[in-house]
């Protein structure tokens, strides 16, 4: 079944349930999920089937395939830059154009090209609002009319439905991976909010509105907040059972290290909701074992390159680069994000 095949893809790398039905609903009505389909009006005008067209294609015999103009496969690519782009990566997988998972890979990649779009499926909360998004700054047909809308969200809705029972009342799936994006979103989200204009205060609030507190301290506003910042994320996403929470580093340290979640070896590759500590004092020699002053969350990891979104950098949230066993890396704290995942 199509449906449950792209849920997964989607649902592996983070993308939140909402999202992805409101970018199925929007596949439905380009393709009917049929990564194979050739736009209608064309089949007579180029003298093809799906099936004829897509083999033609991987064959060579047709090599129209990027300047016809005809919408093609799960999305209904028609421009031809776009077109040439899905053939390229399908040729460079050595699998046919019309390949389910080839098109989904190609689609993945191609979304966080258009980042508006991409952040607004990873962190939607609403089928209607993450489809509508799709139809106007992904898809971008013709008819964006609010039938069109409607249509394309309650395909969405009929997927979930599908994928969910029916609307039991149970708990909703979530993978050990939307669990670490429900953390990393929630610190995302905050990006930009800075202590010169107070922006920051809504991060410290959530901080102290949670019971109980750590030593029974409310943060001011004015202290430092890089730990705050990084529990509140852990509330905001309800990971608080999983993750400690605290407004001190060290404190936060012993936490994980209780709970057997501490990783000292600095030369650890982390994953996204990981949590990342620093020692500004470290000497870059040997494994760094010093008090940390800070600490913020990891986002992503690209080779060797490590992403972090953190509180109180430069008395704002900022993001920070850093290479696998940099200098003052004190350690990661590594939420059992495993425990998070739940099966309807």
């Amino acid at each position: 079944m199509n449906e449950k095949r792209i849920y997964d893809f989607f649902a592996a790398r983070g993308m939140s349930p909402c999202g992805i039905y409101g970018l199925m609903g929007n596949l439905v009505d380009e393709s009917g999920l049929n990564p194979r389909n050739l736009q209608n009006t064309y089949e007579r005008k180029l003298g093809y089937t799906d099936d004829s067209y897509t083999e033609a294609v991987d064959s060579g015999q047709y090599g129209n395939f990027v300047r016809d103009a005809a919408g093609y496969g799960l999305a209904q690519w028609t421009y031809h830059t776009r077109k040439e782009n899905l053939l390229n990566f399908a040729r460079k997988r050595g699998t046919s154009v019309g390949d389910l998972d080839t098109q989904l890979a190609f689609m993945y990649g191609e979304l966080q090209g258009y980042p508006k779009v991409f952040k607004a499926l990873m962190s939607a909360v609403s089928v209607r609002e993450a489809s509508d998004t799709v139809l106007t700054k992904y898809e971008r047909p013709a008819d964006q009319s609010e039938g069109a809308r409607r249509r394309r969200a309650r395909y969405g809705e009929e997927i979930r439905s599908l994928l969910t029972g029916g609307g039991k009342k149970e708990e909703p799936a979530v993978t050990e991976w939307e669990a670490r994006q429900k953390v990393v979103s929630a610190a995302v989200g905050w990006y930009g909010r800075k202590e010169a204009d107070g922006s920051h205060r809504a991060i410290i609030d959530i901080y102290n509105g949670h019971a109980p507190l750590a030593n029974g301290y409310r943060v001011k506003y004015t202290d430092s907040w890089c730990a705050a910042f990084a529990s509140a994320a852990a509330i905001a996403a309800g990971c608080t059972d999983i993750i400690p929470t605290e407004c001190s580093c060290g404190r936060m340290i012993g936490l994980f290290q209780k709970a057997g979640r501490w990783v000292e070896d600095d030369d650890h590759v982390p994953s996204a909701g990981d949590y990342i500590f620093y020692d500004w004092d470290d000497k870059g020699t040997g494994d760094c074992t010093g008090w940390p002053e800070h600490v913020g969350i990891v986002v992503s990891v690209c080779g060797n390159t490590v992403r972090v979104i953190e509180g109180n950098k430069d008395d704002a949230v900022g993001y920070r680069e850093m290479a696998v066993n940099g200098r003052y890396i004190r350690g990661y704290g590594s939420p059992d994000y495993a425990a998070k995942a739940v099966r309807v």
